[in-house]
């Protein structure tokens, strides 16, 4: 997964398409009769644009019910990896290309790879960067393109591992300057939940899990679903663990005092997560090809956290300081979790910058709507983030209020020029607003600009978000990309001039995105 910034989405119209009217999407695997072909027609569309040097490589392709393809393309360039470099090509059913979302120049034409520093030195450089304990020699440089920035360069991708002053660990991605030695950006392979952060559960009262029968009982393993996924008890390590098993067919107690019960949160919420993607959008799994990852819950002692790492496919739960957080399985910091592994099998969005608001946004967005799909009694749907992970004394409390996003007192309601230099999860307030807004109206919530607005309603409003996601953006979409994203979205779905189209207008301008 790519772990740099800068550029805004840029759509290049290459031939007239008006509205559409497209309900229908689905991931194809490459491999496939039906992948082969939109790849192959997609390639053949490109030919007279590839320059020389380049390679575009597949990726992922999505075929509409109407037979429109869009097929995903990073890009290599003499070899090299071109961070910024990925689009997505659009055809028509006819072949013909319709449309192309990129990110960065479209030419490196004249550029010179030939670094002027060593991998050695780059390495050094990057160490600056890390904040916390590196793990010896545990260190990584790559020779890339970085075209993010206002001009392409030659760079080395460093990738440092350890963990961070508050335990969390770190696969931190630094982009150092081939020639100067300057540090362009960096982006930590772990994406965290918070910012400081049945069976019979602790949130979610008594579910029904799917498990797996064993010669001696049960263990918190479901086969059913995808590629099938399993529950992990780490018992307050960091690595290894254990699948949860029981005797008989019923896990944990719903208290803390059976360590269970906060695995059977973490095992309900990805079952939840994996059946809202599939029964909302379509999606087969979390990368979309059946696979889903996995839990590992009672990560470290007193770990105010939770965190997705693309590296082991897998959400991590930690249990919290017991002060100011329980165990952090709630269902929707788990669907927060698990979107972050849609969003590193799509988008790809960078976690940094505006890139990371918008990585952070869409993890709440449908961490929230896996909440409101679970529609459970004992924690209903709403626009709260974490809200049931808070202690009794901190009644009342959230990781974010999207209604309202800086209730928290450092997220942004709305759009400046200075919102990308914020963290990531705070810069994620703009996104999260233009979405309840979008969803349900101004009530409740205050715009902008001052403008009222209808909103068109949940089921409307995430369909046209992961079309966004799914199809427009890329590694290096910023909001003003977010905003031409999502009316391409609800141009597709709706059609151009539509009340949804309209809407969604509005509610950017609404968050200050014009």
């Amino acid at each position: 997964m790519s772990r740099t910034l800068l550029a805004s989405l840029a759509t290049l119209t290459l031939v007239g398409c008006g509205s559409t009217s497209t309900t229908v999407t689905s991931s194809v695997e490459l491999d496939t009769i039906e992948g082969a072909g939109a790849v192959a027609q997609a390639q053949a569309a490109l030919k007279s644009r590839q320059q020389a040097g380049e390679e575009f490589v597949a990726r992922g392709a999505i075929l509409d019910d109407n037979g429109d393809s869009h097929v995903r393309f990073d890009r290599r360039f003499q070899g090299l990896r071109v961070l910024g470099g990925d689009f997505v090509s659009h055809q028509n059913a006819n072949g013909a290309l319709r449309e192309l979302t990129h990110a960065g120049p479209e030419s490196l034409q004249g550029l010179s790879v030939k670094p002027s520093l060593s991998a050695a030195r780059a390495t050094q450089l990057a160490e600056r960067a890390f904040v916390g304990k590196r793990d010896a020699g545990a260190a990584s440089a790559e020779l890339v393109v970085f075209a993010r920035g206002e001009k392409p360069v030659a760079a080395y991708e460093v990738v440092l591992e350890g963990v961070k002053d508050d335990g969390t660990p770190s696969i931190l991605h630094v982009v150092v300057d081939a020639h100067t030695g300057a540090v362009l950006e960096t982006a930590d392979e772990i994406e965290t939940a918070a910012t400081t952060s049945t069976g019979n559960s602790l949130y979610v009262g008594t579910v029904s899990l799917a498990t797996n029968s064993t010669s001696t009982g049960y263990e918190m393993r479901d086969p059913s679903r995808g590629k099938g996924f399993y529950t992990l008890n780490l018992a307050n390590g960091t690595s290894g663990g254990s699948v949860f098993t029981s005797t008989t067919s019923s896990f944990g107690n719903g208290t803390t005092s059976n360590a269970a019960s906060a695995g059977v949160d973490a095992h309900y919420g990805i079952q939840k997560t994996y059946d809202y993607f599939k029964n909302v959008h379509g999606r087969d799994g979390i990368d979309g090809a059946g696979g889903t990852g996995y839990n590992r819950v009672h990560y470290s002692s007193r770990y105010n956290n939770a965190f997705w790492s693309d590296s082991c496919f897998c959400m991590t739960y930690g249990d919290g300081d017991g002060t100011t957080f329980t165990p952090l399985t709630a269902i929707d910091v788990a669907g927060h979790e698990m979107t972050h592994g849609v969003t590193s099998r799509t988008a790809r969005l960078v976690y940094s910058g505006e890139s990371g608001g918008l990585n952070e946004a869409t993890s709440d967005i449908f961490g929230s709507m896996v909440e409101y799909y679970a529609a459970s009694a004992s924690d209903p749907g709403d626009y709260l983030i974490g809200e049931k992970i808070y202690t009794p004394s901190k009644s009342g409390d959230a990781l974010r209020y999207m209604a309202n996003p800086s209730q928290d007192g450092k997220s942004v309601n709305c759009w400046s020029s200075s919102v990308g230099s914020l963290d990531v999860h705070y810069s994620s307030g703009v996104a999260n607003h233009f979405f309840y807004l979008l969803a349900e109206g101004s009530t409740g919530s205050t715009t902008c600009n001052g403008s009222t607005l209808s909103g068109i309603g949940r089921s409307a409003a995430e369909k046209i978000w992961y079309r966004a996601l799914t199809v427009y953006m890329t590694s290096s979409t910023k909001y003003a990309g977010a905003r031409t994203a999502t009316l391409n979205a609800a141009k597709d779905l709706f059609g151009s001039g539509s009340t949804q189209y309209n809407a969604v207008a509005a509610a950017w301008s609404a968050v200050s995105v014009n």
